[in-house]
């Protein structure tokens, strides 16, 4: 072989080692770990190497539209925008090795939005447009990745959870199955004028738990069921000739064939009936009973909640605490977002404050005054974890002052008495007694909306961190509208009052969020014995609670919810759509690995925190935190130029 050869085969083999490096180095990342190895390949002959020094921008949006997509290789690249409030510039994201950029705009055919410059010294593979619009057209994961972006990822992460739990608990499908593919047969149907006695008849030649009463266009006026029909029975005076008008129950509840299996579930749960009419167009077109969503190995979730709501005494409800957490773990493998599972976990624990007020009642005798029992923070808000304390209270109705303290007197001993039957079934006793059994929580209206403007009138630290818990209030159990009317009146007096809203701001701005403007996150330990870690609950949701209590509030939105009140203020343009949309997605994302962590810590009997080592997450998981935490600080960043803080 000649020198020259010698030369050229040694240059083919470095090349070949190079394009087989940069191969392996793709491959530890979505969506390169997915594609076929010929496509990969073509990605990396197509490439360049570029380097950038720090601070050196990389694409801006006067270069127009954009010509290469770019993939991290080596160092960081931040996106800044300029303040629309004042001069200078905030990091809207930041892109890590093994991230490409920018998608969007190279799918739009338009500029970037954000410059992207190099944090420190980066090097990024950098790709024509050319080239990336055949491998767009050759690989179905690399353009399934261009397409859908982060929410892809997203869609990985929850792919992840749901085999992971497929298989301990065994293949059940998705809670996000249409009740249209449910209902697999006609409706059975009748007239308000059929007989009693005929509409039974037809029920039991149907084999079916129900009929639905329907007019001449088909739109349902009535459902009369098994349950119905036992009652009947049991009443002597039953005429079975007469009209089945008489005894449906009017105006059945009703879904659209396009709401999800998890719709009628919770319906069924929150309402206490076993059947949900579909309707399209007004029209009748289906019934999903409970029976239909047990016979496909759905999760029990009506049938626990019936349990809780029969449990005869205090240490059943106890038993039945256990089964949440399996519930949990079934929901996962349904495909449940941590917004279905949260919002399941409140409705199972409103069901058993409800049943432990009860069997108190029961067990102790009616006091004869009419109060609600409210809840606070995250039952307030219906964002409960299994990992959960009391915050609670009770309101009643009093002619004055004298009137109240007698009223509280007769309260007090029972509401200390649903406290402990509470703390019995797993709900922790509030180490800040937010309890009802609190004579300072067991308050007349007159005396929670005096309480509540000194919140406002007199903004103080201790004021301001008690309207971050009790402004997020509902009704649990009792007459609903003394709550509302309260909730009514602090929003008038909140939009009134823009010092308070201020000092709102400075408040929802003291939990920054672990990340640091040049690394990934920024950790702390807790005892000399542990890892660094970071509190997902207090320093990645809490941004985002805060932020939208504050804005609703300020913006005369009733709502109580987190997702719900970003919804709100994006339709009310408070906050822009993209944004919202960001800002959920890394709440959602924040909140789903939050519930990862309380689940492997009661299968491995560890006490439940909220504090996580990233280093224990899998690189796609620890990515896409890391982004959401992003996003927390970006909310944080809108709030201070509202408010000028």
């Amino acid at each position: 072989m000649s020198k020259t050869d010698a030369f050229t085969q040694a240059g083919k083999t470095a090349v070949l080692q190079n394009i087989h490096g940069t191969m392996q180095f793709l491959q530890r990342f979505p969506p390169f770990n997915q594609m076929e190895n010929a496509h990969l390949a073509f990605l990396v002959e197509q490439c360049q190497l570029r380097f950038y020094a720090s601070g050196e921008s990389i694409i801006k949006p006067a270069d127009g539209p954009i010509e290469h997509f770019y993939v991290v290789k080596q160092g960081r690249v931040v996106g800044e925008r300029p303040h629309s409030a004042r001069r200078g510039t905030e990091t809207t994201f930041e892109i890590a090795s093994g991230e490409c950029f920018p998608l969007a705009a190279l799918l739009g055919e338009r500029a970037t939005r954000t410059e992207h410059l190099a944090a420190e010294d980066t090097f990024c593979l950098q790709l024509n447009k050319p080239a990336f619009i055949k491998l767009f057209a050759l690989s179905n994961p690399f353009r399934d990745f261009a397409l859908r972006g982060v929410s892809s990822l997203l869609d990985q992460v929850n792919q992840q959870v749901q085999r992971r739990a497929v298989e301990t608990l065994g293949t059940q499908y998705s809670l996000n199955t249409r009740l249209g593919d449910l209902a697999m047969r006609h409706p059975v149907i009748c007239d308000r004028d059929t007989p009693l006695r005929e509409a039974v008849r037809l029920m039991h030649e149907q084999q079916v738990g129900s009929i639905v009463i329907v007019d001449v266009r088909k739109a349902p006026q009535g459902i009369f069921t098994l349950r119905d029909l036992r009652q009947a029975v049991a009443d002597a005076a039953t005429d079975f000739g007469a009209a089945i008008a008489r005894y449906m129950i009017p105006e059945p509840f009703h879904l659209s064939p396009e709401a999800s299996a998890f719709d009628a579930a919770v319906a069924m749960t929150e309402r206490h009936i076993a059947h949900v009419c579909l309707v399209k167009d007004r029209r009748l077109c289906g019934v999903v009973s409970e029976r239909d969503l047990f016979s496909l190995q759905r999760v029990d979730l009506v049938h626990l909640a019936r349990t809780i709501r029969n449990a005869g005494r205090i240490e059943q409800l106890v038993a039945l605490r256990g089964e949440i957490s399996q519930l949990v773990e079934r929901m996962l493998a349904h495909g449940a977002s941590s917004t279905q599972i949260t919002q399941i976990i409140t409705l199972l624990n409103d069901h058993t404050v409800c049943r432990v007020i009860e069997l108190t009642l029961e067990e102790r005798g009616d006091p004869g005054v009419p109060f609600s029992w409210l809840c606070f923070g995250s039952e307030g808000r219906r964002e409960q974890t299994l990992y959960t304390d009391q915050d609670n209270g009770i309101l009643f109705e009093a002619d004055d002052a004298a009137h109240a303290a007698e009223i509280r007197g007769k309260l007090l001993p029972l509401a200390h008495h649903i406290n402990q039957g509470l703390a019995q079934c797993g709900f922790s006793l509030c180490k800040g007694n937010i309890m009802a059994g609190n004579p300072e929580l067991c308050l007349s209206r007159a005396e929670w909306a005096r309480r509540f403007a000194a919140f406002i009138r007199e903004a103080t630290p201790e004021n301001l961190l008690n309207s971050s818990i009790y402004f997020d209030l509902r009704t649990v159990w009792g007459d609903d509208k003394p709550c509302a009317q309260l909730r009514q009146s602090v929003l008038v007096q909140v939009a009134d009052n823009r010092l308070f809203q201020r000092m709102l701001a400075e408040n929802a701005l003291r939990q920054r969020p672990p990340v640091g403007r040049f690394r990934d996150f920024v950790l702390t330990r807790q005892g000399s014995d542990k890892a660094a870690t970071l509190d997902l609950k207090v320093q990645g949701l809490t941004p985002f609670v805060d932020g939208a209590r504050l804005l609703a509030l300020a913006n005369g939105i009733e709502a109580s919810n987190t997702l719900e009140r970003l919804r709100q203020l994006v339709g009310k343009e408070v906050i822009d759509a993209l944004d919202g949309a960001a800002y959920e997605e890394a709440y959602h994302f924040i909140q789903q690995t939050r519930m990862q962590q309380h689940q492997l810590q009661t299968r491995q009997n560890l006490p439940w925190s909220n504090r996580v080592d990233p280093a224990s997450l899998n690189d796609l998981d620890r990515r896409i935190l890391r982004e959401s935490l992003r996003q927390a600080q970006r909310l944080q960043a809108s709030l201070s130029l509202r408010y000028q803080l």
